[in-house]
């Protein structure tokens, strides 16, 4: 074992005492996970394209609510896309996400989940609501080195100056990182995260939603019996969830009042995976060339594996739809992938958002890894839910096989085959994106669906 290398009690002692998610427990390794330059540099890169993407759907949301030309110099309406983002979400909802006062506010942090194949990275979700950030934060601190993405703490140190930017008018804003029983999981590393800042000199505070309380037009909690004001929430809850939280409407009108920011805004659509379904969208070819730059939108084309919108509406006869072939033919009924061999069910079906479901791998059906009978049962669900909550079809890319040193079970480091899945944090400050750090999830190798799990290892990065 290299000098540089952590050993297993150094690991297991700090994680003991210090706990970051409940009941939750993971392979240890001795090392961080190595990036390349150029894998670092596509990082950036890829910072970049996903602020592009959030403008750029913004736009195309707005302007098919509106019903507006979507292109410079030839016609093209897509209402549509409207419909299908609003689908099943509450009126309220709807109103707060199209308020004027949100236009051009977007998610503070962002973070895709890519994997690593042998063509590279494959962008499968861009998360506006992550968890993993004090996780994170803690492990580069744990492995800390001069190459650690992150070190000496500037993972904390951004993650506070892209909330605290949300209120340039004060020197140091109170923040509270609002955490919901429904993303409990999360909340010792958001306390972890508070806890750390406020060593830091700054009003981070990790509270309960029930801790929340207006009093006027402001939002407050109490220290030591005195109510505090809030200047900036950190919403660490999704909007499915809103009807469970009593505070809720205090919190949407102190924020119609100009009395507290919220981030990650209120906004359905920057939540939903089927954006990077409308990124693929035939119809829509033209305006992502427009509203991109040429840089993002080569390379979210090449990440952004094919994806497609399961929209049971019927067709006229002899129309097909956008999506895959089955038997070399295409789809005239979304009913038909059920015919599909396995070779051909590379795909993976999972829930859009605005769902219990749609977080943590819980709606994922990857139909060459499950019977014929659980793929036709997944095609059925995603039909039948189709009213209320819109499903994806996206192609499924598999990871490649890779190497890295785990310790085994007599805590003994072993070189281990596995499969990656890469987890950049980017943190918008002045309106770019930061990247912070980056989380690596090494699974086994005959794992298709790659996410934290007990027999997985998380890892901090390091530039090789």
């Amino acid at each position: 074992m290299s000098a540089s290398a952590l050993p297993y009690e150094t690991i297991r002692d700090a994680l003991r005492a210090q706990p970051l998610f409940e009941d939750k427990t993971w392979r240890l390794s001795p090392s961080a996970w190595p990036l390349t330059p150029a894998q670092l540099a596509q990082l950036n890169d890829i910072g970049d394209a996903c602020l592009e993407f959030h403008q750029a759907l913004e736009t195309l949301y707005l302007r098919s609510v509106a019903g507006k030309n979507l292109l410079r110099n030839k016609p093209l309406v897509a209402p549509w896309v409207a419909d299908y983002l609003d689908r099943g979400k509450p009126a309220a909802v709807i109103a707060h996400t199209r308020d004027k006062k949100n236009r051009g506010a977007f998610p503070n942090v962002l973070r895709p989940d890519l994997l690593l194949t042998d063509d590279g990275f494959a962008l499968t979700e861009l998360d506006s609501v992550p968890g993993g950030i004090g996780l994170t934060a803690f492990l580069n601190r744990l492995y800390a080195s001069d190459l650690t993405l992150g070190a000496n703490d500037a993972m904390l140190r951004v993650f506070h100056d892209s909330l605290a930017a949300l209120r340039p008018d004060l020197r140091n804003p109170l923040i509270a990182l609002v955490v919901s029983d429904e993303a409990a999981t999360y909340r010792p590393e958001m306390r972890w995260l508070a806890e750390q800042l406020q060593r830091l000199g700054k009003r981070v505070f990790c509270l309960d939603p029930d801790d929340v309380f207006p009093l006027g037009n402001t939002l407050c909690f109490d220290i030591e019996g005195d109510p505090e004001k809030i200047d900036i929430i950190y919403r660490f809850f999704e909007l499915f969830d809103l009807e469970n939280i009593r505070s809720a409407p205090y919190i949407i009108e102190s924020w119609q009042a100009g009395e507290v920011a919220i981030t990650p805004p209120m906004r359905h659509f920057q939540e939903e995976k089927l954006g990077l379904a409308l990124f693929h969208h035939h119809l829509l070819a033209d305006y992502w060339s427009e509203a991109l730059s040429s840089r993002a939108h080569k390379l979210l084309k090449q990440l952004i594996p094919a994806s497609w919108i399961i929209d049971p509406a019927p067709l006229p006869p002899g129309a097909v739809l956008d999506g895959p072939r089955v038997a070399n033919r295409a789809l005239s009924d979304w009913r038909q992938l059920a015919a599909a061999s396995q070779k051909e069910r590379d795909l993976i079906i999972k829930i859009s958002g605005y769902h219990e479901t749609a977080w943590g791998a819980r709606s994922v059906v990857l139909g060459s890894d499950c019977s014929r009978e659980e793929w036709q049962d997944g095609i059925d669900i995603a039909i039948a839910d189709a009213p209320r909550n819109l499903h994806i079809l996206q192609e499924y890319k598999k990871p490649k096989r890779v190497r890295h040193t785990l310790y085994d079970r007599d805590h003994q480091p072993q070189e281990t085959d596995g499969r990656l899945r890469l987890c950049p944090y980017y943190f918008i400050v002045n309106g770019k994106p930061q990247l912070g750090g980056a989380l690596a999830t090494f699974c086994p190798p005959d794992k298709k669906i790659i996410h934290g799990m007990q027999d997985a290892a998380l890892l901090p990065c390091v530039c090789a």
